[in-house]
C-alpha cells in the first residue's frame, strides 16, 4: 500500500507537469517505479501515458503541427524496433548513462545557441531517439522537448502529445508481441488512472499561466534533470 500511495502521488504530480508543459511524466514516474516497482517499467508507464497524451492532444487539438508530427512519427516508428532490441540485449544502466550524458550536453548547447527552426532531419532524428529511449526505458521526452522549445506553447503541447500517443501505441503493441508487457502491468496502470485524472484536472489551471520564456526554460530544465536522473539511476542500480 505504501508503494502504491507513493506511485499515485508521483502520477498526480507528473500528470500536472506534463499537462502544463507538454513533457515530464516519465521523468517523474519512471525513476520512482524503477526503485519501488521495477516490474512497471516500461509497460505500465506507457499504458498510463495513453490517456494522458490523448487528453492533452484533444484539449489542444486546434494547434497541431501535423507536418512535423508526421516526420517525428516516422522516426519514432523506426526507433521503436531499435529500442526493443536494446531492451533485450543491452543493460539498462549502460543505456541510461549514454542517454543521460547526451541529453545534458544537448540541453546546454541549446541554451547557448541562437533561436533555430528545426528541419525535417531534426524531426526525424528526435523521433528516432525518442522511440529508442521510450521503448527501452520509458523516458522519451528530452529529444522532443529540445526540438520543440521555440514553438508556441499550445502547438508544443498539442504536437508532442500527438507524437507521444502514436508512438506509445507502437511501443505497447511491440512489447505485447514480444511478451514484455502482460495483464499484471496493465492492472497496475489502471489502479493509478484516478491519480492521473487528478493531475490532469490541475494541469488545466496551470497551463494557461505559462509564458513562452518560462516554458522554454522549463523544457531545458526538464531535459537536464532527466539526464541527471538517468545517470544517477544507472550508478545506483
Amino acid at each position: 500500500m505504501t508503494s502504491l500511495a507513493l506511485m499515485a502521488l508521483a502520477v498526480t504530480v507528473a500528470g500536472l507537469v506534463q499537462g502544463a508543459i507538454g513533457v515530464g511524466f516519465a521523468l517523474i514516474v519512471a525513476p520512482l517505479a524503477a526503485v519501488m516497482r521495477p516490474d512497471m517499467v516500461p509497460g505500465s508507464i506507457l499504458i498510463l501515458m495513453l490517456p494522458l497524451n490523448a487528453f492533452v492532444a484533444w484539449r489542444e487539438r486546434d494547434h497541431f503541427d501535423l507536418s512535423s508530427a508526421g516526420w517525428i512519427t516516422l522516426g519514432r516508428f523506426a526507433g521503436t524496433f531499435a529500442g526493443l532490441r536494446i531492451l533485450l540485449l543491452v543493460s539498462t544502466p549502460m543505456l541510461d548513462v549514454v542517454v543521460g550524458v547526451t541529453t545534458i550536453v544537448a540541453a546546454a548547447v541549446t541554451k547557448m545557441a541562437p533561436r533555430f527552426a528545426p528541419n525535417r532531419t531534426a524531426y526525424i532524428g528526435a523521433g528516432l531517439i525518442t522511440g529508442i529511449t521510450e521503448t527501452a526505458t520509458g523516458i522519451g521526452g528530452p529529444p522532443l522537448a529540445l526540438v520543440y522549445q521555440h514553438h508556441p506553447a499550445p502547438a508544443l503541447r498539442a504536437t508532442i502529445a500527438l507524437c507521444f500517443l502514436l508512438g506509445e501505441v507502437f511501443s505497447i503493441a511491440l512489447l505485447v508481441v514480444e511478451g514484455r508487457l502482460d495483464m499484471a502491468q496493465a492492472a497496475d496502470a489502471l489502479l493509478l488512472v484516478p491519480a492521473l485524472v487528478l493531475g490532469l484536472f490541475a494541469s488545466g489551471w496551470a497551463h494557461r499561466r505559462l509564458d513562452p520564456a518560462r516554458l522554454r526554460d522549463a523544457l531545458l530544465l526538464f531535459a537536464v534533470l532527466s539526464g541527471l536522473l538517468l545517470i544517477v539511476q544507472a550508478a545506483t542500480g
